[in-house]
């Protein structure tokens, strides 16, 4: 294994120099990189993980200029590239860029310096990268060192504090069961960073004093100045901040500071943002995120229409360039939240279609434990909670029965998705007919919540019984016995919301309004344009109406309020005052879907005040919205797995093995990095007695080596006296490893990659990292689910789009 370490430095340092690179020092020290195990970096931890593979310059990522020393042009576009895409937040693609701009120029202090930026939320990281900058920073100017500098301060950077920082943890470790020094120390740990966020914004102003035309600087300034007011540290004068970014713009009107304008006045005063809103995108078109920024105004100002727009543009540049790179989704930072803001806002301008499409894609998307499950922030749970949302809104009651048993509302152990899950089935059966079906999944509540009661009784019992034995006092004994109980009152408020719901339903199908009123008014999220109406429906007129006028004025635009405000005064006999309702809603009804549940019972009510039988007004473009390139242009509506390459490889008996072999049957790829790789045989070992389970639900399994035809023999013999259950192939020559991104460009090294491919030859999963993905299990679950019946991501790329388009 240290032989085969040894050639591959050589061949990196042999790369470098062909490049016409220069070595890094951290890679010359042999009996250090002896230790590097296959597919970790050989410049230490940090670098492991992040993007590993090579930076391409990529037009409209902002216009920056940062003086960068450096030995050539090319780095220097880069180090603007990265900068703009901090301005972006796009810190995975920033860091590629200062990954590049290092690659070519390892002594290029300021590079590391833009990695580190790259992790503000991750400080381990970032230390590491620091303490690169600070260690090549003899080699940048004065202005360069102040940047450096002031981030080594920011992230407490020092290396002889570091070299204990292991013994420390330890320490810290052993007394974390100090529940009180624990709170303690969390509270010290905001106050000194409080401390350090306003000792960086002394240092930017530092830069400025020295270098007073350095907008990179104004701009750093004027994200630190916002970002310290979620810290616990208030912004004394928005304008004062507003007025330093203007200065920004004054001096580049399409600088990418846009963003943290926006950002500024996002709670504070929107519309004072909408110039900003109108440029953000058009400042740096590559990067999805400032096209979605802009829909944080839009919303704020209820002009959800516009909102729309821009998180649409979002979603399909991320997805263009997702399928571009072959990053999973949720690799990028904010993607699942920008889709799951674009359901809710396309659910106010009515489109549920589209939404229903977008929540099913988010649905289909590739999980992975790092980044995206039901138990996560990521696609899955935000898809399932929107489609939720968007069915029930609606009225959806037909679709959810047809969804139930897919892939898309199926049963989940995670006990409070199941809930949810379970209470819209039954509202839909309720809603369609089927009384007994829903009676049943009301029937389990109540038994659930009968044993909850049980549980919460005992441990109650228990809990006194035990206080009693201590000879606690009375008072100290109920305490005991009201804490034992507290644990399940969360669960108990979950199921009486849930039968509430269910009760109330059961009532409106025997209309029964009055007791389904009664229920439903204890549900606090329940749909209140529906109970207004329900009010109504159980006699109390002024009331209903009362509800609807609040609801609609807390909900401004939005077109199912308005809807029901409409059918409300209609039937109470308001004429005049539903007219008037109307029209608010023609106003904003450019993509309303009229055929649908909540909307046709306006077409009786239209017809009587004289409107046309498609009521909808063409909407209008504002003038302030901007310059707006055509969606498509952008990318698709929704994300779709890329074709995976051809390789035909052989085995260790020189049969060829290629992967049209496999059309029409799904494979689970495995590259591994030769038989000398521990981890490698570990998951081939992980994976081998896995392969009936595999080829039980139709999919092969096949390993590609870096290994040599002849030592391919060597991973056989290692597996035992049986023979290796799935074919092994060589790749020696890198080219496959290349093709799937399973190579460092940077260092030049073979990375572990595992990788789902389906019958039509389509990369529906992967994960490539420093080291193997080791749960077998979890890829065969996981190849399951998205290998079923998947109309979402089947269908046409392209979705219709928003109606308004600007030129």
């Amino acid at each position: 294994m240290r032989l085969r370490l040894l050639l591959m430095l050589a061949l990196l340092v042999c790369s470098q120099r062909l490049l016409g690179q220069e070595t890094d020092s951290s890679v010359a020290d042999e009996s250090d990189d002896a230790k590097v195990l296959e597919g970790h970096s050989f410049h230490g931890e940090v670098f492991d993980e992040g993007p590993r593979q090579a930076a391409v310059l990529i037009p409209g990522t902002g216009n920056v200029d940062f003086p960068a020393t450096c030995k050539s042009a090319e780095v220097q576009e880069f180090i603007n590239q990265g900068v703009g895409q901090l301005h972006g937040f796009w810190y995975l693609e920033s860091e590629r860029s200062f990954r590049q701009a290092a690659a070519i120029d390892p002594d290029c202090a300021i590079a590391y310096w833009g990695m580190a930026m790259s992790n503000r939320d991750n400080r381990k990281r970032a230390l590491g990268f620091i303490a690169e900058a600070v260690e090549r920073k003899g080699n940048a100017s004065d202005r360069e060192k102040m940047y450096i500098d002031a981030l080594a301060k920011f992230f407490e950077y020092d290396p002889k504090k570091e070299e204990e920082t292991e013994d420390e943890e330890s320490e810290e470790d052993a007394e974390k069961d100090d529940a009180a020094k624990e709170d303690a120390d969390k509270e010290k740990q905001k106050e000194e960073e409080k401390k350090r966020r306003q000792t960086l914004v002394k240092d930017y102003e530092e830069i400025l004093h020295r270098y007073p035309d350095d907008i990179e600087a104004r701009a750093f300034l004027g994200l630190a100045l916002y970002e310290n007011r979620t810290k616990g540290i208030p912004i004394s004068s928005y304008y004062a901040v507003d007025a330093l970014l203007k200065s920004v713009l004054a001096a580049n009107p399409l600088h990418p500071c846009h963003h943290f304008v926006i950002h500024l006045w996002d709670y504070e005063e929107p519309k004072l943002a909408l110039d900003s809103a109108a440029k953000c995108g058009e400042s740096a078109p590559a990067i999805a995120h400032m096209w979605h920024m802009p829909g944080h105004t839009y919303s704020r100002l209820h002009r959800y229409h516009d909102a729309v727009w821009q998180q649409e543009a979002s979603a399909r540049t991320d997805h263009a360039h997702m399928m571009r790179t072959q990053l999973l989704p949720d690799q990028i930072h904010n993607f699942a939240h920008n889709n799951e803001w674009l359901i809710r806002n396309l659910i106010f301008v009515g489109r549920s279609t589209d939404a229903v499409a977008l929540a099913m894609n988010m649905i289909d998307l590739p999980r992975h434990p790092k980044y995206n499950t039901l138990k996560k922030s990521g696609s899955a749970k935000y898809g399932r909670m929107r489609l939720m949302q968007t069915l029930q809104s609606f009225h959806l009651w037909n679709q959810v029965l047809e969804l139930q048993d897919s892939i898309y509302l199926e049963p989940t152990e995670i006990e409070e998705e199941q809930q949810k899950r379970n209470v819209l089935i039954g509202m839909a059966k309720f809603q369609t007919g089927d009384v007994l079906g829903g009676c049943d999944i009301l029937t389990a509540f109540k038994q659930q919540l009968a044993a909850v009661e049980n549980e919460q009784s005992e441990a109650g019992r228990k809990a006194l019984e035990k206080a009693q034995q201590e000879e606690k006092s009375e008072k100290d004994q109920t305490k005991a016995a009201d804490a034992a109980k507290r644990k399940f009152a969360s669960q108990i408020r979950s199921l009486n919301t849930a039968i509430h719901t269910l009760a109330g339903c059961l009532h409106l199908s025997c209309e029964a309004f009055e007791d389904a009123h009664k229920e439903l008014a204890k549900v606090s999220d329940f749909d209140k344009g529906w109970l207004a109406w329900i009010e109504l429906r159980a006699g109390r007129t002024e009331k209903a109406i009362e509800a609807i006028n609040k609801h609609v004025s807390s909900n401004q635009s939005e077109t199912i309020p308005l809807a029901w405000q409409v059918r409300i005064l209609w039937e109470a006999g308001k004429q005049t005052e539903a007219k008037e309702a109307f029209e608010k809603l023609r106003e904003v009804s450019s993509d309303i879907e009229i055929n649908g549940p909540i909307y046709s019972p306006l077409a009786l009510i239209a017809k009587e005040l004289g409107y046309d039988e498609d009521w909808r007004v063409e909407r209008e473009i504002p003038e302030d919205f901007g310059s707006r390139p055509e969606l498509a242009s952008l990318g698709p509506f929704r994300w779709t797995p890329t074709n995976a390459k051809q390789f035909k490889l052989p085995d260790h008996k020189e049969s060829l093995v290629s992967l049209s072999d496999h059309q029409g049957k799904p494979v689970v790829v495995i590259f591994y990095l030769g038989y000398g790789c521990l981890h490698c045989a570990e998951q081939l070992q992980a994976f081998a007695p896995m392969t009936e389970k595999f080829s039980e639900a139709g999919i092969s399994l096949l390993a590609i080596s870096s290994d040599s035809v002849e030592n391919l023999l060597l991973s056989h013999e290692n597996y035992g006296d049986e023979e290796f259950p799935f074919r092994l192939v060589s790749d020696e020559e890198l080219e496959v490893f290349k093709a799937y991104r399973c190579f460092d460009d940077f260092e030049q090294q073979t990375l572990h990659g595992t990788f789902l491919i389906d019958e039509q030859g389509r990369i529906r999963w992967h994960d490539i990292s420093y080291e193997p993905f080791m749960d077998a299990e979890f890829v065969l679950n996981e190849s399951k689910r998205l290998l079923k019946n998947s109309p979402a991501s089947k269908e046409s790329d392209e979705t219709p789009a928003v109606t308004q388009t600007a030129e």
